[in-house]
């Protein structure tokens, strides 16, 4: 059964899995953790009118910027969207949807939905336009916002390392959203850069169980673009 998980290519991995209309969970946070090889194997899919569950939308011609760039997501469920000016472009455009979550709160709907859990209170965004619409309400004397879980189709992640079971280890900051995307999802597809077999990872250091994980690819070299590169003159 293990062994079925393993694919031999980003495009199989997404074979009969994806389609349009879909809300997708992509892990990564900036350009850090994202799953390189399966973004670009979705935008070879063609397919359209997506939703995107993503901390942010990569940059211009990079991660989920090649989506927009294609017009494939038609709105992003996000918190950071700065640098990316094709994003900033649709949405002023009115071309994107988007809708705004501070970052915790963005973390805790996509974990809330895979623990099923449908909604929380947080006393995040109250008295802002991040509340406008939603129901509020005081306790203890404070008040709070009513904010409901994230729950996607298909979950789309990065990890370090697997093993054929498809138990997850993720390396460092790389791990960010990828836990609670890969939990919120129906089916999830895991990009790895190492494949082991099964009793190779130590069970207390297993960050994700492989009951979460669908499909496994391998990708054992990524890019791992640096988003900002920030150098000092030479002799400084």
């Amino acid at each position: 059964m293990s062994q079925s998980k393993l694919q031999p290519d980003a495009r199989t991995a997404l074979d009969g899995i994806v389609a349009d209309g879909q809300t997708l969970a992509v892990g990564g946070f900036g350009l850090c953790g994202i799953p390189e090889a399966l973004i670009a194997a979705l935008r070879d899919s063609g397919v359209k009118n997506l939703t995107a569950i993503s901390n942010n939308a990569g940059v211009d011609g990079f991660g989920l910027g090649q989506l927009l760039e294609t017009r494939q997501i038609k709105k992003m469920i996000s918190s950071y969207v700065g640098e990316n000016k094709e994003f900033e472009r649709q949405y002023l455009g009115g071309e994107l949807e988007l809708e705004f979550n501070p970052q915790g709160t963005l973390a805790e709907r996509l974990r809330a939905g895979g623990a099923g859990i449908p909604a929380f209170f947080t006393a995040t965004g109250y008295g802002t336009i991040v509340a406008d619409g939603k129901e509020t309400r005081e306790i203890d004397g404070r008040w709070y916002v009513l904010e409901t879980a994230l729950k996607a189709d298909v979950s789309l992640i990065k990890a370090w390392k697997a093993d054929k079971a498809g138990n997850l280890v993720f390396r460092k900051t790389a791990r960010n959203f990828n836990p609670a995307c890969a939990m919120a999802g129906k089916v999830c597809v895991a990009e790895v850069e190492e494949l082991v077999e099964i009793g190779d990872i130590d069970p207390d250091h297993v960050h994700l169980p492989g009951i979460y994980v669908d499909r496994i690819v391998v990708n054992a070299n990524p890019e791992k673009r640096i988003e900002q590169r920030t150098v000092r003159a030479e002799g400084n």
